[in-house]
């Protein structure tokens, strides 16, 4: 099973849930895992028994809430603690140092930093970090509307000092009020759909699903998500 963390402060379940969308469409099996402290993946998901811990399933993709470990996941699926889960790729929801580490996120896994540009969403997100040991490798995702190099270089001056190497790509999605709006109507709806999303938005979901997927599964990807956005 591969991991993909998206770690910071910033509210970042509605960007996973899309990420997850694009990899179900590609069949593959999906676990997302919010394992933040607010939990919103438990307002805006569906469920119609909620439990303090439990696993639902939201159009193909296999939602955990309320777990501390991969443990406690596979009691709660009632599988023996020696077994591996039965999916391609989990998607973290990270929010402190201590899901960092029960979950035992490694520098060498797929990971994202994601944040917004004002000083709580940075500074919060990076102490997140803070009880690093060892390097972690992470890549950029930063919401804002008119980002500058400035303000990378700003994030990287507070990074100053932590166990932190970051890639050279930057993933960039644009603060765009009509984004938001598509996305909350999404939700009040249960759905994940992609029809009236800006351009912007959906290439930055397409280059991370890339990071993501092997090189040969590119160009069916591409296919299914034109596919994805007919859907309504």
């Amino acid at each position: 099973m591969k991991k993909v963390s998206f770690i910071g402060a910033y509210d970042k379940i509605d960007l996973i849930l899309y990420v997850a969308k694009i990899l179900v469409a590609m069949d593959k099996k999906v676990l997302v895992i919010d394992s933040t402290v607010n939990q919103k993946a438990k307002y805006i998901v569906p469920v119609i028994m909620p439990t303090k811990a439990y696993v639902t399933e939201f159009e193909k993709i296999d939602v955990a809430v309320g777990f501390n470990n991969y443990n406690e996941i596979k009691e709660y699926l009632g599988l023996p603690l020696h077994a591996e889960l039965p999916y391609d790729l989990a998607l973290l929801d990270i929010d402190s140092f201590e899901s960092l580490n029960n979950f035992e996120i490694k520098g060498e896994d797929t990971n994202y930093f994601v944040t917004g540009l004002d000083l709580y969403t940075l500074k919060r997100g990076l102490e997140i970090l803070s009880g690093l040991t060892e390097i972690m490798k992470l890549t950029k995702v930063v919401f804002s509307k008119n980002a500058s190099k400035e303000d990378d270089d700003y994030l990287n001056y507070l990074a100053l000092g932590y166990k932190v190497a970051w890639n050279e790509e930057i993933v960039y999605f644009p603060f765009e009020v009509g984004d938001q709006s598509v996305i909350a109507e999404n939700q009040r709806v249960s759905k994940i759909k992609f029809k009236r999303l800006s351009d912007q938005y959906k290439e930055a979901l397409i280059y991370i699903v890339e990071q993501i997927l092997d090189q040969d599964e590119y160009a069916k990807m591409k296919k299914m998500f034109k596919q994805l956005e007919k859907d309504v």
